[in-house]
This record gives structure tokens, C-alpha cells and sequence, in this order.
């Protein structure tokens, strides 16, 4: 199984400069942070991802995510195509990523896929968490 070229840039660049691409984390029990934490037992790769959301006009905004994530490769590229993609939407906008956008962006291996399903996952637990809070 051939990595693309896609997901080797997107996983050197997150080694390199982890700050710079969002690796880290923020208190859960913020209220403006939302957290999201999910495993896949049959490989072992586990991503927490948080998001920072703010308020305007009765819509919930991220305005910043943060992500750690213990795994191969595809799964931490997935976790940091996934920042990418979140800055700056809604939440909605957020729940329509489908885990198919990230394996596109990314030109996931078919054996790899599994890692695009963590990040929709993550976010999803990140959102709900974040609703229980407003």
C-alpha cells in the first residue's frame, strides 16, 4: 500500500510545525470548547479533537480546533485535513464533512479509509459536546 502524495505532505508538514498546524489542546471544560474523542479498536488509532466556537447572531461559528492523534500517518493527516477544513464554518457546515470529503481531499488508500471515518467521527463528538454547553 502506496501512501499519496497528498497525505505524506499533509502528515511531514504536521511534524514538522505541530503548533502550526493546530496540534494541541485546550481545557474541556471551557465553555466555549467543544470535544470530540474516538477510537478505532481494530487499529489502535485514537484522535481527540477540539473545537473553539464563538456566538454572532445565533450562530455558532469554529473559530479555532486543536487535534492530537495517535495513529499511522493517514490518520493524523485525516485529523489535520479535517482542521482545514472546520476553520471557519458553522456547526452545520461542520456536520455536512463527510468522511468521503477528507478521503478525497487526501487521496486515501481504500485500506485506509477507516482514518477519514475517525475525523467525521470526531467532529460529531466534538459538535455534541460543544451543544451541551450553550
Amino acid at each position: 500500500m502506496a501512501y499519496s502524495k497528498k497525505v505524506i505532505d499533509k502528515f511531514e508538514k504536521t511534524l514538522k510545525e505541530p503548533e502550526k498546524n493546530s496540534v494541541g489542546r485546550w481545557d474541556p471544560s471551557e465553555g466555549d470548547i467543544g470535544t470530540g474523542m474516538v477510537g478505532a479498536p481494530a487499529c489502535g488509532d485514537v484522535m481527540r479533537l477540539q473545537i473553539k466556537c464563538e456566538s454572532k447572531d445565533n450562530t455558532h461559528v469554529i473559530k479555532d480546533v486543536k487535534f492530537k492523534t495517535y495513529g499511522c500517518g493517514s490518520a493524523i493527516a485525516s485529523s489535520s485535513e479535517l482542521v482545514d477544513m472546520l476553520k471557519g464554518k458553522t456547526l452545520e457546515e461542520a456536520r455536512n464533512i463527510k468522511n468521503v470529503d477528507i478521503a478525497e481531499a487526501l487521496d486515501l488508500p481504500p485500506i485506509k479509509i477507516h482514518c477519514s471515518v475517525l475525523a467525521e467521527d470526531s467532529i460529531r463528538h466534538a459538535i455534541e459536546d460543544y451543544e451541551t454547553k450553550i
